[in-house]
């Protein structure tokens, strides 16, 4: 066997589904591409994605010494059959990838594996560094030039066999590689995951506004989610899947057999999270990826899903996450999901809340609540 088919072998046996091999060369065009949304403010919000790190990221060389080849691999996490399990609770979405355990930790023990394995294939010590979406690297630029997939409009890279619902890893060497060729393909004319992200976040293709993403809103964002993209939001709680359940590529994707074991239910109950401690959250959420979103960015999601659901059953968890929640960005969402339910009932707790509430900003948040009742009910009336 030859070096690198012994690579692809000994990585397909760790769990990998898609092994390629591409050079350590620096991606300029993709550099310069990133780095113009970054000047745009595509990025806002994510205050360490600077162009300087664009730099040095797209630059194999400054991220280990003598680098020549990229291992790039990817691992589906779409299971065989997904697992809707009944429920009489009133339930959010979250990314299907949020199910399994934490990618970060599962890949990285993987191509640690790999890793260590080199020296032995080599027969001499080889340096290398491990990318699993946590350090500075283009990854889908490397994918794309590995030949693992093409890149899509809706910015993810499409595998031929298990489209989008994949992770991404790499391990950077200074061990030489015959590099594989890109894939010949695209996404062609279509572009049905433009006009169906909601808060119009693909802004032209292969290009995201992160501010408008939701999967940055219920995830990056750590402040108020902005008013106007509130009801755009709908009822994701964590992340969001909408740009690739509408792709075609996904449509006839493959499961995978290291996916088959795991739940594919992306549906969890909102009324039981608004209610959860700390404590309750790191034990819960210690091995998932939903643990990044922290306690209090969970629970603002979980109020902008339920306000938007509109089920009134929801009142009595929300006008106690209004009056006892320790964090004001949850006790101001909140009063926003508040007057989108509306009633007398609503707008007693809103009255109550109002005249005990000390932070500025979350009584604005129930002022503009109130108003908004107050403006159902003129409506109502005409």
């Amino acid at each position: 066997m030859t070096l690198k088919s012994r690579v692809v072998q000994y990585a397909r046996e760790a769990g990998f589904d898609e092994v390629r091999i591409t050079s350590a060369e620096p991606f300029s065009e993709h550099s310069e591409v990133t780095k113009q949304r970054v000047r745009k403010g595509y990025m806002d919000g994510m205050p360490w994605y600077t162009e300087e790190r664009v730099g040095i990221a797209s630059d194999p060389e400054s991220l280990l010494a003598g680098a020549r080849s990229f291992i790039a691999v990817a691992m589906s996490y779409l299971p065989r059959e997904d697992d809707e399990e009944y429920s009489v609770g009133i339930r959010g979405r979250v990314a299907r990838y949020a199910h399994s355990p934490d990618y970060h930790l599962v890949m990285k023990e993987r191509l640690r594996t790999l890793a260590d394995e080199l020296c032995g294939f080599a027969g001499r010590a080889v340096k290398t560094r491990i990318f699993v979406d946590d350090s500075p690297l283009l990854e889908r630029a490397v994918a794309e030039r590995a030949g693992l997939g093409w890149f899509g409009k809706n910015t993810n890279i499409l595998t031929a066999t298990y489209g989008s619902w994949v992770f991404l890893g790499f391990v950077l060497t200074d061990l030489y590689l015959d590099p594989d060729e890109p894939l010949k393909k695209s996404c062609g004319e279509c572009i049905r995951c433009i006009p169906a992200c909601p808060t119009g976040a693909i802004v032209t293709p292969y290009a995201i506004d992160a501010r408008r993403c939701i999967s940055y809103l219920t995830i990056e964002c750590r402040g108020p989610i902005p008013l106007e993209l509130r009801p755009l939001v709908g009822d994701w709680v964590f992340g969001c899947d909408i740009c690739q359940e509408v792709c075609p590529v996904n449509e006839s994707a493959s499961p995978s057999e290291t996916a088959s074991g795991r739940s594919g239910t992306t549906l969890v109950e909102l009324i039981p999270l608004l209610s959860m401690t700390q404590d309750e959250f790191s034990v819960y959420f210690k091995n998932s990826p939903i643990k990044r979103a922290k306690l209090v960015g969970l629970q603002r999601n979980v109020c902008v899903a339920l306000g938007n659901i509109r089920d009134r059953k929801a009142v009595p968890a929300l006008v106690r996450a209004l009056l006892e929640s320790e964090y004001a960005l949850v006790r101001s969402h909140s009063a926003w999901a508040l007057g989108r339910m509306g009633g007398s009932d609503v707008q007693a707790s809103l009255l109550g809340a109002i005249t005990i509430e000390g932070d500025e900003e979350v009584r604005k948040e129930i002022q503009d609540a109130l108003d908004a009742i107050d403006l159902t009910s003129l409506l109502s009336g005409i």
